[in-house]
């Protein structure tokens, strides 16, 4: 049977009664029918009595309408609240899902429960069954309607799991259960998408991925608006708006809206790194991070923006792409009103007014507001540089300094002053000289008063006050104090003269010295 939402003139379909009941904004008493009597509270007229005349009212409040509960006196705004009431006194669960077995106490949670199985816009009806009585399977907390049923389902605990997995000990009941549980041992995806080639270990996680291709998201969010191809994805997301967090950390008691995103956490803790690449030997303290990871070496992005056909190595990098399409921002911070297209990207903005800097570097004990700052920190510490240009075999260690790096070779220059129009392939590099046209030289030096442009020119005028020599010089012990003069002193002892007259053919070890070379011949 159907429980049906307000629909009008007819409010409710009573499961025991099984007739329609009208809304009336006259105030009840609950009449407080024992337990015994009736176990499950019941929206029927003869359970509620007007505080006034019932004569000739078929009954059913309005969700407004004032109650007084006779078993404890408390007064309730309406006809909700006192069910909800009772509930919680009695320990009630009225309502069983019947997809799942699932019991809830309120209608309002069956019909949030209820969501994801509808493959079509979000309505008010909701399958549901009243029972009298729940009998509860104590191993998995699912619920029954009948003794029998519930008897017949335990059986399934009590199989004996003979189908075990040498990789890890984990025992199944089925052999084809075991089977598909191997494939994460073995790596094996059987299964693999025509349109993309991504390979995958089970068919329904196939069948799931095919709707990235043909833009299927089926699932939609009351709130927001936004649509997911799976209900669990939608269920993940609806946690976003409630801010549900009910999976807290034992070791530092962050809390956590998914139970996959604390064992994820508690990694953090032991330090483990179960999954390995087997190109370089990296570990990953997670499958994903790994998955993705490889795709360093394959170059596979299988992600394509139909908008503009760019392709990306990650899905989430290819949605956070098409919102520079549409420009939505539908992530707004309470506190200063500023607005983001990515809920991670508030999130993060959010830790500006908080102060909150979770991440801790084990190895100096800097603290970072986001993981991934703190992962590109730890490369300071390891010296590791992943991303090495093709063209040079310069290694970095951020892919956006290789970008940056890469503009060197192909001569591109996309930032452009408006003032004089000199092009620079940084928009850091824009930003500085910018301020050689206003003059701008916000950073003082508190010995002398001096004002720079660029902090790290700052940097490296104070070293001056301090008369600190940080770099020197392997081959003869000299000492300087900034890195680019140590680099023009090695060259005597490479030989190395990168500066070349275009005239003579002379080289020069410094551009400076160059330069007054080039003046011979402009004499001449």
């Amino acid at each position: 049977m159907f429980l049906k939402g307000p629909l009008g003139e007819k409010g409710l379909i009573c499961n025991s009664f099984d007739k329609n009941l009208s809304l009336s904004p006259s105030p009840l008493v609950c009449q407080g029918i024992s337990t015994e009597e009736r176990p499950r509270p019941c929206y029927s007229p003869e359970n509620f009595q007007h505080s006034a005349d019932l004569t000739g009212q078929e009954g059913l409040p309005t969700p407004e309408s004032p109650f007084i509960c006779t078993g404890c006196g408390k007064t309730l705004r309406g006809s909700l609240d006192l069910v909800q009431h009772q509930r919680a006194d009695f320990g009630e669960k009225s309502f069983m899902c019947s997809e799942c077995g699932k019991s809830i106490s309120q209608k309002s949670g069956l019909t949030n429960h209820w969501q994801p199985y509808l493959n079509v816009q979000p309505s008010l009806r909701v399958q549901c069954t009243k029972v009298s009585q729940l009998y509860v399977c104590k191993e998995c907390g699912k619920a029954f309607s009948q003794n029998s049923s519930l008897k017949k389902h335990q059986k399934c605990h009590m199989i004996e799991k003979s189908y075990v997995c040498r990789e890890c000990g984990k025992a199944f009941r089925r052999k084809s259960n075991l089977v598909q549980h191997q494939r994460i041992h073995s790596e094996e995806k059987p299964y693999v998408c025509d349109r993309c080639g991504k390979g995958f270990g089970r068919n329904s996680n196939l069948v799931k991925h095919h709707r990235i291709h043909r833009d299927d998201k089926p699932f939609e969010c009351r709130e927001c608006g936004k649509a997911f191809s799976q209900s669990a994805h939608l269920r993940k997301h609806q946690r976003i708006h409630s801010e549900e967090k009910p999976y807290e950390c034992d070791d530092c008691g962050k809390s956590f809206s998914r139970i996959s995103n604390l064992i994820k956490h508690h990694r953090v803790h032991t330090g483990e790194k179960p999954y390995q690449c087997s190109d370089c030997g990296k570990a990953f303290s997670q499958s994903s991070s790994l998955m993705q990871h490889r795709r360093i070496h394959t170059g596979e992005k299988p992600h394509v923006c139909s908008v503009c056909g760019k392709a990306f190595s990650y899905s989430s990098v290819l949605r956070k792409h098409q919102i520079t399409h549409t420009g939505e921002k539908p992530y707004r911070c309470s506190i200063c009103g500023k607005a983001f297209s990515h809920s991670s990207a508030l999130i993060q903005h959010q830790g500006v007014h908080t102060g909150d800097k979770p991440y801790e570097c084990h190895e100096c004990g800097k603290t970072f507001s986001r993981s991934s700052n703190l992962i590109l920190h730890h490369r300071v510490h390891t010296g590791e540089k992943p991303y090495e240009c093709t063209e040079c075999g310069k290694t970095f260690s951020q892919s956006s300094t290789l970008i940056q790096h890469r503009r060197i070779h192909n001569g591109l220059k996309p930032h452009e002053c408006s003032q004089c129009g000199k092009a620079f392939n940084r928009s850091s590099n824009l930003i500085h000289h910018q301020k050689v046209h206003t003059g701008e030289k916000p950073f003082t030096c508190v010995e002398c008063g001096k004002g720079f442009s660029q902090s790290s020119h700052l940097i490296q005028h104070q070293i001056i006050h301090t008369g600190e020599r940080p770099y020197q010089c392997s081959e003869c012990g000299k000492a300087f104090n900034q890195r680019s003069v140590l680099t023009q002193h090695q060259r005597i002892h490479t030989g190395v003269r990168p500066y070349h007259c275009a005239a003579c053919g002379k080289a020069f070890i410094q551009r400076s010295k160059l330069l007054k070379h080039q003046l011979v011949h402009t004499k001449e």
